[in-house]
């Protein structure tokens, strides 16, 4: 997304058409960063989308706009790069975070346990993806048949879902997290914390800092409006 620019337009409006349903502005369609027409086959995410547009002040903020950047994600690479897309995700499934456990102290393993294993057995037994953990700094590679199980799962998702995992997947570091978001297994709270669940450890002993602080924000952000992405994507 462009950086924040002046407002050029007075109203924002959603125009079906044989793309889908069009963001208008001031009757004009708008394009993406990648000058694809910004248009998407869901009514509710469209109309969320212009409510975006139509809530900016005297400056355009992409920033405040995730609906908008994840749908011109979808258009402008998932879509046109899906192999690649999919790559990346993979990449994640090697090295889950949910298969990097602490060996000690006890109550951070059993924290990571309690928060991770769930997750891991709900992979095994409904994805068909059996993932090994470790306590190794060194990566430990995982079966061949749970991460072929992990690619056709990722490769069953259209272009919109697959941008949501995309996202949550990167904000989090791991895909299993990514896919039990997408599935209804977790909520975007629920995710966070599981995926901060090292941090937050570490904050309780130690305090945290401004900066890490805008992080977590960030990350927590991320996974909201992803969560948020996946629930418009419904046909009404």
């Amino acid at each position: 997304m462009l950086k924040s620019i002046k407002r050029f337009y007075k109203d924002a409006a959603v125009q079906a058409g044989d793309h889908g349903f069009s963001i208008v502005l001031d009757g004009k369609a708008i394009k993406t960063p990648g000058a694809r027409l910004l248009a998407v086959p869901f009514p509710r995410l469209a109309d969320v989308i212009a409510e975006e547009w139509r809530s900016q002040g005297e400056q355009i903020l992409p920033s405040s706009m995730p609906m908008t950047q994840l749908a011109s994600t979808a258009l402008d690479r998932v879509g046109p790069e899906r192999p690649h897309i999919t790559r990346q995700l993979m990449n994640y499934a090697g090295t889950d975070l949910l298969c990097y456990r602490a060996a000690t102290p006890a109550d951070l393993v059993a924290r990571q346990t309690a928060a991770w294993q769930p997750l891991l057995d709900w992979a095994a037994q409904t994805l068909d993806a059996p993932l090994v953990t470790t306590t190794g700094l060194t990566a430990v590679a995982q079966p061949a048949g749970a991460l072929a199980a992990l690619l056709r799962h990722v490769q069953s998702h259209d272009d919109w879902r697959l941008t949501a995992i995309q996202s949550a997947t990167a904000a989090m570091g791991s895909l299993i997290l990514g896919l039990a978001l997408a599935a209804g297994r977790l909520d975007a709270e629920a995710a966070f914390q599981a995926s901060q669940t090292d941090e937050t450890y570490q904050i309780e002993l130690w305090g945290e800092d401004w900066e890490a602080a805008d992080r977590r924000a960030e990350l927590r952000a991320d996974i909201e409006a992803a969560a948020k992405f996946l629930g418009l994507l419904s046909p009404s």
